[in-house]
């Protein structure tokens, strides 16, 4: 099976924390589950996943799994019933992610969290392609994948959380590159992409951005 559905994801992970033990959990594009192994104390976890077969390999990891999208399966899950909803760079595949922040209210215990990750549009990597190389190309991975629906900067995620009606518990930048002391030539490649960072913004250093978020107000029935 492609690593792109077992991934574990842990510095996501610790955004839970263990006061969620044994709560309700709901991950959205859970892939093969693997998720849920970087999470070390016992819960109730379910998973929504759209593709067939991988949705079938996470039903030995998961309490439960549902296979379809998030609103294909909607009416399947309980109305305010979760205390935790991971995304895990799921967001920006959706057609309508402000939908989606209104509606997974109903399926949430007041007070209760959303925790992920996404990519960030402002990546030095991503600057010099449009800036330098005047070029906007898309991939089969990464931050410009082919399958993204919706690009997010540091700014328009705030935003995008602010207007749906979520406060911002944390929100930090992930997956930096780091200094390499054991090799001149990278070393001399991360000095630079560190001066060019320095005068383009702090956010553009990371690849992605992991947020944990309270939904304020939702309805419950």
């Amino acid at each position: 099976m492609d690593a792109y559905y077992r991934n574990r994801r842990p510095q996501i992970a610790e955004l839970i924390g263990s006061e969620l033990r044994g709560a309700r959990i709901l991950e959205i594009g859970c892939g093969a589950g693997y998720f849920r192994e970087s999470i070390n104390f016992e819960c109730e976890y379910w998973g929504v996943e759209p593709v067939p077969d991988v949705a079938k390999d996470a039903e030995c990891r998961l309490f439960r799994v549902l296979t379809g999208t998030f609103n294909q399966v909607y009416d399947e899950l309980p109305d305010g019933y979760f205390d935790c909803v991971v995304c895990n760079d799921v967001i920006e595949h959706m057609d309508n992610e402000a939908e989606f922040l209104q509606l997974i209210k109903k399926k949430i215990k007041p007070g209760a969290f959303l925790v992920g990750s996404i990519p960030n549009v402002r990546h030095i990597s991503n600057l010099k392609g449009l800036l330098i190389d005047k070029d906007w190309q898309y991939t089969d991975g990464g931050i410009l994948d082919r399958t993204h629906l919706r690009f997010f900067t540091q700014k328009s995620l705030v935003r995008t959380f602010g207007a749906n009606g979520y406060e911002i518990c944390a929100l930090q930048g992930i997956n930096s590159a780091s200094l390499s002391w054991r090799n001149p030539t990278a070393l001399v490649k991360q000095m630079l992409m560190r001066l060019l960072t320095s005068m383009l913004g702090s956010d553009s250093r990371y690849m992605q951005f992991s947020f944990k978020v309270r939904a304020l107000g939702q309805r419950t029935a």
